[in-house]
């Protein structure tokens, strides 16, 4: 989910800038912490107020930029039900206006087969578009149907729409905290989820025999062999998703963070740092209100700025916080 909002100005919305990954406890990004230098951050930090601190443990469904993004919207739900589909659907019009059932976004994947374990890679990697989407989809509706599940394109290819009563109150994992784990760690086990189990196992055997698959195989790419659920819920009915200012969501620290690349993960922060939080900077030195929430694996900490006087500037001077030491309670 990615959403978006532009600068602030005098008179405008405030800036709200919302990092995933921001802080990464594998081991390769925690040891690329020891000499990272952010100095945009720290001096952006060293105007700003901690607003919100929401810090639970790795095992919760829904990971912290999730259920950060989920406050700014307006979408308090339980852990791992969050409905990211039904709000898809509702802001795409595949659902109508009033629609109240549940949805939930079955999203194509490829589970990596190991000696013990059997992984969740990440779908982004996959390398998917719309034409195979859309075969696949074809292919799967009658069987998603029988269990009385409709399916719907998405915008994003190799994600579907799915509507269903089957997934009212059924928490599911986010594919963010699922990837690069065995899979009977994240999937639902309940006897809710009976169906759902053995419709995935019917969709496997599917998509062993399909066309596209022999086509991947040819261009060398990972074969398509299962779906993740995930964003399953109702919206809530008096939800007005199109008159919430949406946080701007900046996801580039994301592919390195999963793969746990340091070097990288290192790099894109420096990036960040002479972009949007040099951007956001200079707005809040401008005097604009600006907000940044950071979010790691256990917590999203939501900073805001306020305005300077000589004794917040005094203070900021000698009492710069540490971007990296911050980042590490993520």
């Amino acid at each position: 989910m990615v959403a978006t909002a532009s600068s602030s100005s005098p008179g405008s919305s405030p800036r709200h800038l919302l990092i995933p990954y921001a802080g990464r406890n594998s081991p390769a990004c925690a040891a690329a912490l020891v000499g990272l230098r952010l100095p945009n951050l720290e001096a952006l930090l060293a105007r700003a107020t901690l607003a919100d601190d929401d810090t639970q443990a790795d095992t919760t469904r829904s990971p912290p930029h999730e259920r950060a993004l989920a406050q700014a919207l307006g979408l308090a739900s339980e852990d791992g039900c969050i409905p990211w589909a039904a709000l898809e659907a509702r802001r795409s019009k595949v659902a109508e206006a009033d629609d109240a059932e549940a949805w939930g976004w079955a999203t194509l994947c490829h589970w990596q087969v190991g000696i013990d374990d059997v992984v969740l890679g990440d779908p982004a990697a996959i390398e998917i578009d719309a034409a195979e989407s859309d075969a696949l989809l074809k292919a799967a509706q009658p069987f998603f149907e029988e269990d009385g599940i409709a399916l719907h394109a998405s915008a994003v290819p190799g994600r579907w729409l799915a509507r269903s009563k089957v997934f009212e109150g059924l928490a599911t994992a986010s594919i963010d905290r699922a990837i690069g784990w065995p899979i009977s760690q994240w999937s639902p086990l309940s006897d809710h989820a009976r169906s759902l189990r053995r419709l995935q196992n019917e969709m496997q055997m599917l998509l062993y025999t399909q066309r596209v698959n022999d086509d991947r195989a040819a261009r060398g790419v990972p074969p398509i062999n299962s779906f993740w659920l995930s964003g399953t819920g109702a919206l809530p009915p008096d939800l007005l998703p199109f008159d919430v200012d949406a946080p701007e969501v900046i996801g580039t620290l994301r592919p390195a963070a999963l793969r746990d690349d340091g070097a990288a993960w290192a790099d894109a922060w420096r990036a960040l740092d002479a972009g949007p939080i040099a951007d956001a900077l200079a707005a809040a030195t401008r005097g604009d209100d600006v907000t940044l929430t950071l979010c790691g694996d256990l917590a999203a900490k939501r900073f805001t700025t306020h305005k300077r006087t000589f004794g917040r500037w005094l203070k900021g001077l000698f009492e710069r916080p540490s971007a990296t030491n911050l980042l590490a309670t993520l």
